[in-house]
């Protein structure tokens, strides 16, 4: 009889080898059967197979050892990138490991297969996109980094560890015969066929602004794109390398402020750019800098919607003949690469019906390593792609809404699959996070919700101080929703209950808010769907809250009330306007658009004279008519700044936001027919400006 220690007996993973060696020699010295007296040819068959089972046991120890290295080395990298993480908080970058197998490689996926890849590979928390990223070549080996290794441009490296290769980066023109004036961390790479479409840089350093400006002027480029805020989790990440207003000379080119733009995801910056050298002033030209500003510390954005809409208006404003569009995160590599890799495989798309995400990385790793960083970024590539392949293009000038409106409103054509039930039914796929939900379903905040199906997201509830010695006192079923122009600019909650009156007007104290929309009546068919939370004449007090009546107007659609709001303990008051919409029943929509237009158009005054905090918008439960009310707001907004609108994006944009906005296919046909209202009512297209 023979025993053999199996390592997944031992109790210790750690001395599993040294358990095996000391089982396997308790075994040799105590169990053995001691050799017949009669039989001296049993001895050297005894040592044989002693021999053997130490020879066994070596082999063993040495595969566990090599396993073990192996999953340490898996350990480390891990820690290394955890997901999300994007540039290093010690001024260098963590590096990529080397491609734990080199050989596997990923193929180009028909569009038609794009949706099931994605959905597979998203499975088990991502785990098969982890694989293909970390199959990915690092990029490392495929050149050589002498000048930016040079002493003289050590400096000008914001990581030590992201270099340039010699072979692809961008060369200045030398300056009064410095022998590294030609030097910056920047590299060309293609796009999907177009050769050196790109520059991908790292955020400008104070010492290298000068020369990042004379790349931009020498190499004809009129776009730069932005990838990164200026500051991040306290630290620098990009030097400001533009005036704030009115000029300023940057080594010999002096860059001007011409316009400047603010919207919710980016802000667009336009700069009169003139080189001033010895030999004279030469021509000024107009450069563009966009700035995606909605691109969390942590991860990736939450959806790919702002991504895209920000990628084609780079797309639309970079002029045909123009040198390459500048790219530039911090490093200028995972952000900046994430970004290079969405045009080109929207490009790849549209020609060719297929994508090759895994190809176009490893190939454009060899114009600069590290492109792409993490397998978050790598998995947010597939899913802005499938965003787009999913729902296309839907925006729309106002010069063609009627023939949009003709359309889908044209159910004779049995085929047609552009329908407003259509468009509306894909809305209706947006998932609902419910694991995103856990402070709403907790049991001591559920009875403050009163619809149960509605409840904020944790990522964008709106949170409350929290009460002294009360648990679960910072809850309120509100979210904060995004505007046009600026980020949390709406609060979308439900109509007070009768236990949670102090806790709404907490929250209009405690957020500043100023303006306050109410989208239903007290009493709906015979049902209670908001309770009175202002007084009909003098003043009533909720909890630490005085509200006072000022003032009461009944104007054409809503009533306006003025209510004086005190917060007792500090003697502190602010005037609160409250803005009644009347006309909107629980089933169905207003009988027309104007009162919309008209109500709309009242708040955003009040909010330029009150300080633009946020608007507090409610019907019953916060969702329909409260969606219906913020969608038509922003894209309102949109269309007297730009002209454009984007009706399925907007909606969709506010259901990532907080489940079922805008719930009825009704309520969604009535954006589009308060927009041609306010087509109709400015039908001359300067008066939008």
């Amino acid at each position: 009889m023979f025993f053999i220690c199996c390592p997944a007996a031992c109790p210790f993973e750690e001395t599993r080898e040294w358990s095996c060696v000391k089982h396997a020699w308790i075994f040799l010295t105590f169990s053995s059967e001691p050799p017949a007296p009669q039989g001296s040819h049993v001895l050297p068959s005894t040592l044989v197979i002693s021999l053997l089972l130490i020879i066994f046991i070596l082999l063993t120890v040495y595969l566990l050892r090599f396993r073990q290295q192996r999953k340490d080395l898996v350990t480390s990298v891990d820690k290394k990138l955890p997901n999300g993480f994007l540039e290093d908080q010690e001024q260098t970058v963590v590096l990529l490991p080397r491609s734990p197998s080199p050989s596997r490689r990923s193929f180009p996926i028909l569009l038609d297969s794009l949706e099931e890849e994605v959905r597979l590979r998203m499975a088990d928390d991502g785990k098969l996109f982890r694989e293909e990223f970390n199959s990915l070549p690092c990029g490392f080996g495929r050149g050589t980094f002498e000048e930016a290794g040079r002493e003289e441009n050590k400096d000008k490296n914001r990581y030590p560890n992201i270099l340039p290769y010699d072979h692809s980066r961008v060369l200045l023109s030398h300056i009064d015969g410095h022998i590294c004036s030609d030097y910056v961390n920047a590299s060309y790479i293609d796009g999907y066929r177009e050769k050196n479409k790109f520059i991908a840089a790292q955020g400008p350093k104070p010492e290298t602004v000068a020369d990042f400006w004379r790349m931009v002027w020498e190499q004809k480029s009129a776009t730069i794109v932005m990838l990164t805020n200026i500051r991040e989790r306290k630290e620098e990440k990009c030097y400001q390398y533009w005036p704030e207003q009115g000029c300023w000379l940057y080594g010999c080119v002096r860059v001007a402020v011409e316009d400047v733009t603010v919207l919710v995801d980016y802000t667009i910056r336009k700069f009169c750019v003139q080189y001033h050298g010895a030999e004279g002033c030469r021509a000024p030209r107009l450069v563009t800098q966009l700035h995606f500003t909605s691109w969390p510390d942590f991860g990736v954005p939450l959806s790919p919607i702002g991504m895209l809409k920000f990628l084609k208006k780079v797309k639309s404003v970079n002029p045909m003949h123009a040198g390459p569009i500048i790219v530039h995160c911090s490093a200028g590599v995972g952000r900046t690469g994430t970004f290079i890799v969405i045009d080109a495989m929207m490009d790849m798309m549209h020609v060719e019906g297929r994508v090759d995400v895994f190809g176009f990385v490893s190939r454009i790793r060899g114009q600069r390593c590290q492109l792409v960083q993490t397998d978050m970024q790598y998995s947010f590539i597939y899913q802005a792609l499938l965003e787009h392949y999913l729902y296309g293009d839907t925006e729309l000038d106002v010069s063609s809404l009627e023939g949009h409106l003709h359309r889908i409103h044209s159910t004779h054509i049995h085929m047609d699959r552009v329908g407003l039930e259509e468009e509306f039914r894909k809305l209706t796929n947006v998932r609902i996070m419910k694991e995103n939900m856990r402070t709403g379903n907790l049991p001591a905040n559920m009875r403050k919700n009163r619809v149960l199906q509605i409840i904020p997201y944790d990522f964008n509830r709106v949170i409350l101080s929290v009460k002294r010695g009360q648990e679960f006192t910072d809850y309120i079923n509100a979210s904060f929703i995004d505007g046009y122009r600026q980020k949390d600019y709406f609060i979308a909650t439900q109509g007070p209950l009768s236990h949670t009156v102090q806790d709404f007007w907490r929250m209009v104290w405690e957020w500043k808010c100023h303006s306050i929309v109410m989208l239903t009546e007290l009493k709906e068919r015979e049902q209670e769907k908001c309770v009175p939370y202002w007084p009909t004449e003098g003043s009533v007090v909720f909890g630490e809250y005085s509200v006072e009546l000022k003032r009461d107007t009944l104007c054409e659609t809503f009533s306006l009330r003025d209510l004086l709001l005190t917060y007792m303990p500090d003697k502190q008051s602010r005037v609160v306007r409250h803005f009644h919409f009347h006309g909107w029943p629980e089933i169905g929509i207003p009988s027309d658009g104007k009162g919309m237009i008209d109500l709309i158009a009242a708040v955003q005054r009040q909010q330029q004279q009150s300080g633009n905090h946020p608007i507090v918008v409610h019907c019953s439960a916060g969702a329909g008519r409260t969606g219906t009310f913020i969608a038509l707001s922003n894209i309102l907004e949109r269309v007297k700044a730009e002209g454009l609108l984007d009706v399925f994006q907007t909606v969709k944009s506010l259901r990532n936001q907080r489940p079922h906005m805008v719930q009825t296919v009704e309520q969604y046909d009535f954006c589009y027919k308060v927009v041609q209202d306010f087509v109709d009512i400015f039908s001359d297209y300067a008066n939008f400006k």
